[in-house]
């Protein structure tokens, strides 16, 4: 008996639309629903639906029966119980390889304050979801600025806590676990920890990745580029910020990489202040990226954060795009410009994570939570040290 095709309204919040156009990527990955009345609608919730995705293409990695990776298991590339190969016959774009397995999950102590999303199975936060697609930019009230105060100072203790951990030598698991301890230590949540299942309390990203790296048991080696990044979940509300190291002694063209994304973000950062649209800061970046030889990346971008991890406005940070926005006093956002060394396309490992240049060469970042303020911005994220300098400019 044929079944009969059930009205679809579009699944952009607040839009009841009939909708007709589905996400070819999902329909790829079999993932159900996905309907959208226009590209309009789909691009406005671009951000948080293509963590469906992500979450997907880890799942399948699971089909895997055991009896298959018994069999696989002598093809992999195993030392000391260190796996360099869990994804038989995929094709890195770089040198860089997962070193799997990884530690579990960390727990996180019941007497600190935790994000909806902590203890969700699949890690979904519905605070996120059910303003999936909006556009409309919160104003905080100087209660909730003075809660992302506190904790964008507390998220960047985290980080120059992490930075002392990193050269050569260490793991990026154990830098992840110096983070967590010193979330835990200052009554934070990890924010990353199981947001959409991310299994680790920060990313790490070396070399050829951009963004979302998953630590692990790889030893940093000299003439690395690592970059940590750090969100932390204190009394309600998220700070994040992130900077990019060098390990050890560095080429001269990984000096001009990192040093030229520090600018990028740094000249951005100038601009904002009231009335100036969002969409004008990827001009900026891009024109500096472009003019020394770099490229930039264009599938992630900054965001809003307070209350929410992942909320309005986008920040994309290449030139020409279609951000909505204006500035106000109250916003706060992050700016977070990826830069590479070639070309700006990426792809994203079988973790549905790790995202990296599909031309395997270097990417650099940094990031900073930033105020609009009635004349400017504060930088919420300033390193107290070094007249706010970052790291990097010491190891230079």
């Amino acid at each position: 008996m044929a079944s009969t095709e059930a009205r679809r309204e579009c699944e952009t919040e607040g839009c009841s639309k009939d909708a007709k156009l589905q996400c070819p990527t999902c329909i790829k990955l079999g993932i159900q629903g996905s309907y959208f009345c226009s590209q309009e609608c789909f691009k406005g919730s671009w951000v948080s639906h293509k963590l469906l995705h992500k979450k997907a293409k880890c799942s399948v990695l699971c089909v895997l029966s055991e009896e298959d990776k018994n069999q696989n298991e002598s093809q992999n590339c195993v030392e000391n119980d260190i796996n360099t190969d869990p994804w038989p016959g995929y094709r890195y774009t770089g040198k860089l390889h997962p070193h799997y397995p990884l530690t579990p999950m960390r727990h996180v102590p019941g007497d600190i304050q935790r994000p909806d999303y902590a203890d969700h199975p699949r890690g979904i936060s519905e605070s996120e979801q059910f303003l999936k697609g909006t556009s409309q930019i919160k104003i905080l009230c100087p209660e909730d600025i003075e809660g992302m105060r506190v904790v964008c100072k507390l998220a960047r203790e985290v980080l120059d806590i992490a930075a002392e951990m990193v050269k050569v030598g260490v793991t990026t698991e154990e830098i992840d676990h110096a983070v967590h301890l010193a979330c835990t230590a200052r009554k934070c949540y990890p924010s990353p920890l199981n947001y959409y299942n991310f299994p680790k309390s920060c990313c790490t990203s070396v070399n050829e990745v951009i963004c979302h790296g998953i630590p692990d048991r790889r030893l940093l080696q000299e003439g690395d580029i690592l970059n940590v990044d750090i969100t932390v979940y204190h009394n309600g509300f998220h700070g994040d910020l992130n900077e990019t190291f060098y390990i050890g002694e560095v080429d001269e063209e990984a000096k001009k990489l990192v040093q030229t994304t520090y600018e990028c973000l740094m000249q951005s950062i100038d601009s904002v202040k009231p009335g100036i649209r969002y969409r004008e800061l990827g001009n900026i970046i891009q024109k500096h990226a472009q003019a020394n030889g770099f490229s930039v990346v264009r599938s992630y971008c900054g965001h809003g954060i307070h209350r929410l991890f992942h909320t309005a406005p986008n920040v994309p940070h290449y030139a020409k795009n279609k951000a909505v926005g204006v500035m106000k006093p109250g916003h706060v956002f992050t700016i977070e410009p990826m830069i590479c060394e070639g070309g700006w396309q990426d792809e994203t490992w079988p973790d549905g994570w790790t995202a990296v240049t599909r031309d395997g060469k270097r990417s650099a970042q940094f990031e900073h939570t930033l105020l609009v303020t009635e004349t400017g911005c504060e930088i919420l994220t300033r390193r107290m040290e070094d007249n706010g300098r970052a790291h990097f400019l010491n190891q230079m």
